[in-house]
């Protein structure tokens, strides 16, 4: 019944807001008859964004279906594109919209959402990608897991070193924690967001990801790599799934960390959307990575725009369709109703100065007080399609026990220089 309701509220609160909203009145006026397709690439969301379709279609008259495909999204749209079947609004990472943009993305730089926020893709000195929202990764703590065994207030700020850090999970697991952490195994955390910090916190990222296509990196003595992976050894050590670690579900160490059985888990703020299916804690946030190291970049999360909307250029696709679109997106940056979708629905942290964020989740805080103070690193957009998969694979090697750090180095140097770079 409270879903009902709120699936309710949402609907007359869109109905009335683009009422409202001029930019949004030509939508009602010619929505009747005009059906959009998005893509969406983000599996946490998936439910939100089909409920929403629902709910958007009905205050407006534009028929919109929501889809989602495990294939990478490289793959998958060149499937859709070769088929003539491209979808209208796509949402796609950052390196998917520089490769594709050229052929299949309009140009959105007079659009009014362009002037709120800092995080657009431009490509040949167009915008052509719309940021839906901005997304950082961190170490995941549950303060109040924490504080009952230390009987302390938790500050992360006390534990960015590795070595308090460690002095930190022997307190707990003394104090009946004997497991105080959890590693997701997915190909996607391990490649995708962990092992992608040891390229971001390089001094010259591009240098080295050349070194790294050249193959003339040493992974074994970079000292980013080494202070990395003694964190990740130390996560292995305390971990509640050792001794099945590439057996552990998502699900499953999710719950452990909001209900506090756990106290730490590396991930990111779109971990909120499972942690909330839980029993959460309300004290819990993201902190850097602990590190023994003096550039900083243990007091920093990295992150940044993240998942980006281009609408599609052939001929395939309408003007009313791409007029439906770009009414859409202008929904979700200049209605209450769409920032609500954003925000609460979705719980994302915005990447428009415009919206509002008191209503974000514990992580969402996190990330927006890091990036209001200028503390996220820049996130690598320019990652190779099989980057999650084939570095994924070996460092489950790694997670597993069958591989050492040696060994994992040479494979993540043999992957680079067996791989062409990413157009730019």
């Amino acid at each position: 019944m409270k879903k009902k309701l709120l699936a309710a509220t949402l609907a007359a609160a869109m109905t009335a807001s683009l009422t409202a909203c001029g930019g949004s009145d030509s939508a009602q006026e010619k929505g009747d008859g005009v059906s959009i397709t998005i893509f969406n690439s983000k599996i946490e969301v998936q439910a939100q964004f089909e409920e929403m379709a629902k709910e958007y279609s009905e205050a407006t008259g534009v028929n919109v279906e929501v889809y989602y495909s495990n294939d990478t999204v490289a793959a998958h749209l060149a499937t859709r594109y070769s088929s003539n079947d491209p979808y209208t609004l796509s949402m796609v990472d950052a390196k998917d919209v520089y490769s594709l943009a050229e052929d299949h993305a309009i140009d959105l730089s007079g659009e009014k959402w362009v002037e709120n926020t800092n995080y657009a893709l431009s490509v040949g000195g167009k915008v052509v990608g719309f940021p839906v929202c901005v997304e950082a990764r961190g170490l995941i703590y549950n303060g109040d897991a924490i504080e009952k065994i230390t009987g302390e207030a938790f500050n992360p700020e006390d534990y960015a070193t590795l070595d308090a850090f460690q002095g930190l999970l022997e307190k707990l697991a003394a104090g009946g924690m004997e497991t105080p952490t959890g590693i997701m195994k997915e190909d996607w955390s391990l490649a995708g967001h962990f092992l992608s910090e040891v390229y971001e916190m390089q001094d010259d990222v591009d240098g080295f990801i050349t070194s790294l296509h050249e193959g003339t990196a040493d992974l074994a003595n970079n000292a980013k790599w080494n202070g990395k992976m003694d964190y990740f050894d130390t996560m292995m050590k305390y971990n509640y799934a050792a001794s099945s670690a590439i057996a552990a579900e998502r699900e499953v160490s999710e719950q452990k960390l909001a209900e506090g059985e756990i106290a730490f888990m590396f991930g990111g703020n779109w971990d909120w959307s499972m942690i909330n299916a839980y029993e959460y804690s309300e004290n819990m946030g993201i902190m850097p990575v602990p590190e023994n190291t003096s550039d900083g970049s243990n007091k920093k999360l990295v992150g940044g725009g993240s998942k980006y909307f281009f609408i599609d250029s052939s001929e395939n696709t309408s003007e009313e369709q791409r007029q439906a679109a770009k009414d859409f997106l202008n929904w979700l940056v200049f209605d209450e109703a769409g920032n609500a979708f954003l925000t609460e629905k979705c719980a994302l942290v915005p990447a428009y100065k415009n919206i509002a964020a008191a209503g974000l989740d514990p992580l969402s805080v996190s990330v927006k007080s890091y990036a209001d103070a200028g503390n996220l690193i820049d996130n690598y957009n320019y990652l190779p399609d099989d980057h999650f998969s084939l570095c994924g694979a070996a460092f489950q090697k790694y997670l597993a026990g069958q591989m050492d750090r040696a060994g994992l180095a040479k494979e993540v140097e043999a992957y680079w220089a067996s791989t062409a770079p990413v157009e730019r």
